[in-house]
């Protein structure tokens, strides 16, 4: 049985999980009216993942007991002044979620419970892979530049992007 703080925890980070779908959802809407095809789909691919994790934890609540409460979500952003403006913003969110699940790790050591420490063993490796993946696109952005070229190829390689990372 979970604790009524873990509980509270886990059901904020469910919230946090649809959101980053949400908001990832509106960064491939802005690609799709930039005729960045590649960009959209890297974007719908991530909007997917978060949601799978939103689940994740929400199978994990029901698994040990608990009551899943499902928290509003914000309007996201629609307008972002560039490629690298929106996954400079992606990079931040990312780092948001990981700060969330550490706390929860943090209180789940408090308390314990080593069941959630060890769930959330899996979102701690997963992090670090969410924040390298849209570093190293800030990156090549960057040397990118306005370069239309290098987006274009830049468009392209994101858009083979599979689920499966």
């Amino acid at each position: 049985m979970l604790s009524e703080k873990i509980q509270q925890a886990l059901n904020r980070q469910i919230t946090y999980e649809y959101a980053a779908s949400y908001t990832y959802l509106a960064m491939a809407a802005y690609f799709e009216s930039r005729s960045l095809p590649g960009f959209a789909h890297w974007f719908r691919v991530q909007s997917e993942e978060e949601r799978a994790h939103a689940l994740r934890f929400f199978d994990y609540v029901n698994d040990r007991g608990g009551r899943v409460y499902l928290g509003a979500i914000d309007e996201p952003q629609n307008e972002f002044a560039s490629p690298l403006d929106a996954f400079e913003q992606a990079l931040v969110h990312e780092q948001r979620v990981t700060a969330a699940i550490h706390a929860i790790y943090t209180l789940a050591a408090q308390e314990n419970d080593y069941a959630t420490m060890s769930m959330l063993k899996w979102f701690i490796d997963e992090q670090v892979e969410e924040e390298k993946s849209a570093d190293e696109i800030i990156q090549h952005l960057k040397l990118i530049s306005n370069d239309g070229v290098g987006l274009f190829i830049l468009d392209r390689k994101l858009g083979e992007r599979t689920g499966d990372k």
